[in-house]
């Protein structure tokens, strides 16, 4: 690590800690004009791409979920933070089981099940547009099987 003041290349870390998940912050001494400066390591992510059901690759975009999630849960009981909660474990998912790409259906598929067990309305909502609802019977064809088990 090179020092900021003198430009020396010779450090020693003084004291490690994690400072956000997955970031270290690092406080140093440099060798040579005794000064101290603190970093910050950050794991360098390889971006992850989203892969379209027509084969076009986009970057992920975690707010994109949100976004999707939240419009579902317009006027439902379901507060930011369970929206939250489904968006991280989603996340870390796709993290755990995808390095490069991680097909659009996995994220659909998944985003639907949690909001199964949250709301049934709300899942109902991303339903119609995650698969494309044309008609009415598209509905109850969702929703005959919900019915069942409820009673």
């Amino acid at each position: 690590m090179m020092c900021p003041f003198c430009r020396d290349g010779e450090t020693k870390v003084i004291d490690s800690r994690l400072s956000q998940p997955f970031s270290v912050r690092r406080r140093r001494e440099c060798l040579a004009c005794g000064k101290r400066f603190t970093t910050y390591e950050k794991i360098e992510e390889s971006p992850l791409k989203v892969v379209k059901k027509d084969g076009a690759r986009i970057p992920f975009d975690r707010m994109k979920m949100v976004k999707g999630i939240e419009t579902a849960c317009y006027k439902r009981p379901v507060s930011p933070d369970q929206i939250e909660s489904i968006v991280a474990q989603i996340e870390a998912e796709i993290y755990e089981n995808f390095d490069r790409e991680v097909p659009s259906r996995f994220i659909g598929e998944r985003v639907s099940t949690e909001l199964k067990n949250v709301d049934q309305v709300a899942f109902v909502r991303f339903a119609s547009v995650y698969r494309n609802f044309t008609d009415a019977n598209d509905f109850v064809t969702e929703i005959q099987p919900m019915l069942r088990t409820d009673d």
